[in-house]
């Protein structure tokens, strides 16, 4: 990654992407390397969140998806998963004026029925109190898997065709689209990954055909707007083709 700034050059201002996702990646190392519980670096990595949406809201981004727990994530130790959802649940109830301030929305994608019931209530009482901010959209990959997302779409696909509701021969990529998760949004065009590991992780598979990748060693507890800007520098020094010459 280029030097990090904590200002945006002239080019990047004219070329900010519309859709930024980040795999938000490394707490559990970045505990590892303090002798820490690894919650420790879910609960630093918070911060990280708050600087990066305020950052983008500031700038002018319109969509970030935060790849927040993955539907593999429900293999971890179980006392890290209840952890985790006792901290998302707080995260969604503290953070409220903070996103109020920023005039951002929230949604959601994922099984989020697999979610606790006191995680979901307070989801949708915190998507509520920001429903009427048109900032910045922040979505929030909850018990979220790109292969999961696809075969739920492949499902109600199907189902429409059986109930002789659509035509298999009207199926092309914009009408799968309608039926996957991110139905609402443009596809990202730049994905973020943090701790420099080169994978996507089972993360909007479908979505980031076309995207820009920019991957940097940094832990997400140790990431904040001086890195994120060093992410929107390299995006805006890419030259995206779509396939053509």
């Amino acid at each position: 990654m280029k030097g990090q700034s904590p200002h945006l050059s002239g080019e990047a201002k004219e070329l900010l992407p519309t859709h930024v996702a980040i795999v938000m990646d490394g707490n559990g190392r970045w505990a590892k390397e303090r002798n820490l519980p690894r919650v420790a670096g879910h609960r630093r990595g918070v911060e990280s969140v708050r600087a990066v949406v305020r950052a983008a809201g500031e700038l002018g981004i319109k969509y970030m998806t935060l790849y927040a727990f993955s539907v593999e994530n429900w293999s971890r130790p179980r006392d890290e998963v209840e952890t985790l959802m006792k901290y998302l649940a707080r995260y969604l109830k503290t953070e409220i004026p903070e996103l109020n301030r920023n005039n951002v929305k929230l949604e959601a994608i994922g099984q989020l029925y697999r979610l606790p019931e006191s995680a979901q209530k307070q989801l949708a009482a915190t998507k509520a109190a920001l429903e009427k901010n048109n900032g910045l959209t922040l979505i929030l990959a909850l018990s979220y898997g790109g292969r999961t997302e696809i075969v739920d779409a492949v499902r109600s696909v199907a189902d429409k065709v059986k109930r002789g509701i659509l035509d298999p021969a009207e199926i092309d990529e914009q009408v799968f689209g309608q039926h996957l998760y991110t139905r609402n949004w443009p596809d990202p065009d730049l994905v973020i990954r943090t701790s420099g590991e080169m994978r996507l992780s089972n993360f909007l598979l479908w979505q980031v055909s076309y995207a820009e990748f920019v991957v940097t060693p940094t832990l997400w507890p140790d990431f904040r707007k001086p890195q994120f800007l060093a992410a929107l520098e390299e995006f805006a020094g890419r030259h995206r083709r779509f396939g053509a010459v």
